[in-house]
């Protein structure tokens, strides 16, 4: 029989509880301790999940036998913390992304992962979307440019809107989405989009931004204008708070002889030309099959095989480019 493999979860907002729904229904990843510094939102993960355990803190669940992996659900500033905590422990680490707010602190901790073979990796959910698999067959640099038939790549646009941010589902994670030191739809949401722009095309450079903010000093981001140089095609951003879709994401790669148009979180695909290596599906679809690879991707990174997860080096190069993106220029 195949061995379970025990998750410790750290951090139960919206992400966390998310998680605990979908490792329930995994055949080998099983949670089974959990801590928050919300008392509240622990007694809620008990009583919707009565097989699991609390932890007194953070240190007492990392620590706990038994365990193969730490899933991190916290806001970015403790990430590294943890994620050194864990390694210590011999664990396993999937992390939330923005990976930290410490960039010295990342390049250690990637160092380290580097020069010990510690295992971890962040949640950036498209990692598993079917769509990215097509994406890197028509247009990635280790393929061939007439795999698909869709010729050499002219531009990629990429428009996402907001009615409202933080989104109202997202109301109890905390103040700090809403704040431009940590939150803002730019590191949380169009960090996705950047991740799988940059796995598929290699570096990109951020050559105009234009970043609009609230008065008050304090709120995030509410409008973002920008253009990127990814492998010298150009990449156009246009992402703002409001409009009429709590939520509406779109990605079109433009290229000589057709286009591929993902939008709904990749839960939708358009294709125009090019000869496509995916069979078509439903919304629904599509997403279970993202989830259901997600974590058996997570379940090979535990047991140290090769996987589809992005590392934190690779994470750590898409918060660069969102950085740049809110720098502004």
């Amino acid at each position: 029989m195949t061995e379970t493999l025990n998750i410790g979860v750290i951090g139960l907002g919206v992400m966390g509880r998310r998680m605990l729904d979908r490792l329930s229904a995994h055949p080998r990843l099983r949670a089974c301790l959990v801590w928050d510094a919300n008392p509240a939102a622990v007694a809620q993960a008990l009583q919707a999940h009565p097989h699991l355990q609390a932890a007194t803190d953070a240190a007492a669940l990392i620590g706990h036998a038994g365990l193969h992996s730490l899933y991190i659900a916290t806001p970015p500033a403790p990430h590294m913390a943890l994620s050194e905590l864990a390694f210590d422990a011999g664990l396993a680490v999937f992390c939330e992304k923005p990976l930290t707010v410490d960039f010295a602190a990342a390049r250690a901790c990637i160092q380290r992962i580097e020069q010990q073979g510690q295992r971890a990796a962040v949640n950036f959910a498209l990692a598993s979307a079917p769509g990215l698999a097509l994406l890197e067959q028509a247009f990635g640099q280790a393929s061939s440019a007439a795999e698909l038939g869709f010729g050499a790549l002219d531009e990629v646009q990429l428009n996402v809107a907001f009615a409202a941010w933080p989104r109202p589902w997202q109301a109890a994670a905390g103040s700090w989405l809403s704040e431009r030191r940590e939150g803002g739809f730019t590191r949380e949401v169009l960090s996705h989009f950047i991740f799988v722009l940059q796995r598929v095309l290699g570096p990109a450079t951020v050559t105009r931004s234009a970043v609009s903010y609230p008065a008050d000093g304090v709120g995030a981001e509410t409008d973002l204008q920008a253009e990127l140089q990814a492998a010298g095609c150009k990449v156009s951003i246009n992402a703002r708070v409001g409009g009429n879709i709590a939520d509406d994401n779109r990605m079109l790669w433009r290229a000589a002889q057709g286009e591929i148009e993902l939008s709904t979180w990749f839960s939708q695909i358009r294709q125009q030309g090019g000869s496509s290596a995916l069979d078509g599906g439903d919304t629904d679809s599509l997403r279970a099959l993202a989830q259901t690879d997600q974590l058996d991707q997570w379940a090979a990174l535990i047991e140290g095989r090769p996987h589809s997860l992005p590392g934190y080096a690779e994470a750590l190069a898409v918060q660069e480019t969102i950085e740049a993106l809110l720098l502004g220029r």
